[in-house]
């Protein structure tokens, strides 16, 4: 058995707020709660590191989508195959993005048919009040998909009657709008919103449009809190090489359908109950101007229900939850055959075609979890019992630890560790296309996450440290072996380390709000992942890439009264090489860099902005032979009114 040394060294940055965020808006942060526990609590007392991208961060920006948002995170690892969002991968803490659990105010709306498209959601950038991101194994709190971590979408909620709207327009033909209207009373709170975006693209067969339609609405009492939410996503673009590079005229076409509801009873007992159901369609095709020659049909259903009862009480704060969830897929490509005379009855939604496989596992949880709250001590301990149909062996359990000591109203100390799990997606298990094959024999994947961290917050400086590692068994990889043209998903055991840090600088504080420099944050990433096999393993080629090196660092400023400017740069440092079609040599993917900037004129009820992405025009790769556009100059307005 080879082993491996390595060491890992990385520092994470998340752009700060502008002057704007006054100490009254830091109180209310610091008492939000956060989702890092069964049993809510504020983010002050939270027994793991959480990261926050507030309202004040989303409006500085020149992010276009959630993706956007998360590239200034160095931990991240945002992977793009076309602009605005389409089509992208997140992972976190070195994780993929199948490892990844995705919620929309608390909702998991995670793809079991791959995580490719999880993060197609139904609301814009502007719906969005904050992000909360918490990096490492969490099944016993999110659920036995939390393998590397989790994000919490928290849409936004206005205080009084609104009225809103954006339109935006720049290069390769792209225009986009959006409005939003809120309607609030002393007990309910509407807000519905819908918004379009079309463009030719950047590249090659590049081009997209995509619209949003979103409701959500509140209902709030001395007894009980009310909360339903529905949601309409759609967009086709064209998918240029985005899965093999036989064809450079693929296209995708993908429909997106949510509804949840939520009643929280706030007696002596908090209990939260939701139900939920989300339906995702998807239609791939090789050859754009051929789609019969080949094509691929996907539906998945999933609905799902969770009961959670949390108190505080003398010895602290207690939580006890079940959640069923069941998740269902027919296709033309994944699953098991549908018998010949019952495909009938599965037609395709719009097509004459019908689905010839289909599959479905269910999937029950038990969560139970104590938190003991000392004057500045928290210790927060969990397990998660979980059953699912598509793995045997019954009842799996995976506990965790996370314990955080405040020093002082500055300092504060984390550790943590926690045992996760994923079972395969549909696509790994069943797909069998051009140049890949699934298996339907993969084992779920099993891991132990260890963490160690450290955050200073004081008045005019931040800082934040973590280190992770993170045991991985039976890990899902896509492998070629010597003398076949096929990678096939395969288990291997895959561990990573890495650390994470946060250095900010509030010079707004420093010097006064009217001072040229607001905020500045540096951060830089090193991360490490490697494969436990023997020397007779090692006769294939792994698809496997990270993130080695990330720097980024982000800047804001003023220039004149309401005028203001951020610079958001990012420097990244991929693992792992690919065939280059065009040039037909083995091509690693290398260093690249990236600038975004955003100058904008804001008073309170509107806001002009232009913004360049990819400002130095560097041409990249995300993925093998998926090259990124070059610069993309984008100017809009917004408004807002009170009615």
């Amino acid at each position: 058995m080879r082993k491996t040394i390595m060491m890992a060294i990385c520092m994470t940055a998340i752009t700060t707020s502008y002057a704007q965020k006054s100490a009254m808006l830091e109180q209310m942060l610091n008492e939000t709660e956060v989702i890092a526990t069964r049993a809510p609590l504020p983010a002050d007392k939270a027994a793991r590191l959480v990261q926050v991208i507030n309202r004040q961060e989303i409006e500085a920006s020149s992010a276009n989508s959630v993706n956007d948002l998360l590239k200034l995170a160095a931990g991240v690892d945002v992977r793009q195959r076309g602009g605005f969002g389409i089509q992208t991968d997140i992972g976190v803490n070195g994780g993929t993005e199948d490892q990844l659990t995705v919620l929309l105010n608390g909702i998991n709306i995670s793809n079991p048919h791959t995580g490719h498209l999880t993060v197609d959601l139904p609301v814009s950038v502007d719906d969005i009040e904050r992000i909360e991101v918490i990096e490492g194994g969490a099944s016993r709190v999110y659920g036995s998909q939390a393998f590397a971590g989790a994000i919490n979408i928290v849409t936004r909620t206005d205080k009084t009657n609104t009225l809103g709207a954006h339109v935006q327009g720049g290069s390769y033909g792209t225009f986009g709008t959006n409005a939003h209207l809120s309607l609030v009373s002393s007990s309910f709170n509407n807000r519905i919103s819908g918004s379009y975006t079309r463009s030719d693209g950047g590249t090659f067969n590049d081009d997209f449009n995509k619209g949003n339609a979103y409701w959500n609405g509140k209902y709030t009492s001395a007894l009980f809190d009310a909360n339903i939410q529905a949601g309409f996503s759609t967009m086709n673009y064209g998918a240029n090489t985005f899965y093999g590079t036989g064809s450079n005229s693929q296209y995708e076409q993908d429909r997106r359908y949510l509804l949840a509801a939520k009643v929280e009873y706030k007696g002596r007992v908090h209990i939260p109950v939701q139900v939920y159901w989300n339906r995702s369609l998807d239609h791939y095709v090789w050859l754009r101007t051929n789609p019969a020659a080949y094509q691929n049909f996907h539906q998945t259903n999933v609905y799902g229900a969770n009961a959670n009862a949390y108190t505080t009480w003398a010895l602290g704060k207690s939580a006890l939850g079940i959640e069923f969830r069941r998740e269902n897929i027919l296709s033309t490509r994944l699953g098991k055959e549908i018998a010949e005379s019952e495909q009938y009855k599965y037609k395709v939604p719009g097509y004459d075609e019908h689905y010839k496989y289909k599959d479905g596992r269910s999937n029950l949880s038990l969560y139970l979890e104590h938190d003991i709250l000392l004057d500045r001590l928290t210790i927060s301990l969990g397990m998660l019992a979980n059953h699912n149909t598509s793995i045997s062996g019954g009842v799996h359990l995976y506990p965790g630890v996370d314990v955080s000591w405040r020093a002082n109203d500055s300092w504060r100390f984390f550790a943590s560790f926690n045992q996760s799990m994923r079972t395969p997606t549909y696509t790994d298990l069943y797909y069998n296309g051009p140049g890949i094959l699934g298996n339907a024999q993969l084992k779920p994947e099993k891991s132990s996450d260890w963490n160690l961290g450290t955050s200073f917050a004081g008045k005019y400086f931040r800082f934040q440290l973590k280190g992770y590692y993170r045991k991985g068994t039976d890990m899902i990889d896509w492998i070629r072996y010597n003398g076949k043209s096929v990678s096939e998903t395969s288990n291997s055991d895959i561990d990573n380390v890495g650390a994470e840090a946060l250095m900010g600088f509030d010079f707004a504080k420093l010097l006064g709000k009217d001072a040229i420099p607001q905020q500045l944050t540096l951060g830089y990433c090193y991360n490490y992942k490697y494969r436990v096999h023997s020397d007779s393993e090692a006769n294939y080629i792994s698809r496997m890439t990270f993130l080695r090196h990330k720097m980024v660092a982000s800047f804001s400023h003023r220039i004149f009264s309401h005028l203001s400017a951020q610079w958001d740069f990012t420097l990244k440092n991929r693992e792992g090489a690919f065939d280059n079609a065009q040039t037909g040599q083995y091509q690693h993917f290398g260093t690249f860099g990236n600038l975004d900037l955003k100058i904008q004129w804001k008073v309170p009820q509107y806001t002009l902005y232009v913004q360049a992405n990819n400002l130095t025009n560097h041409k990249y790769f995300d993925f093998a032979n998926v090259e990124q556009p070059g610069v993309w100059m984008m100017a809009g307005a917004k408004m807002n009114l009170k009615l």
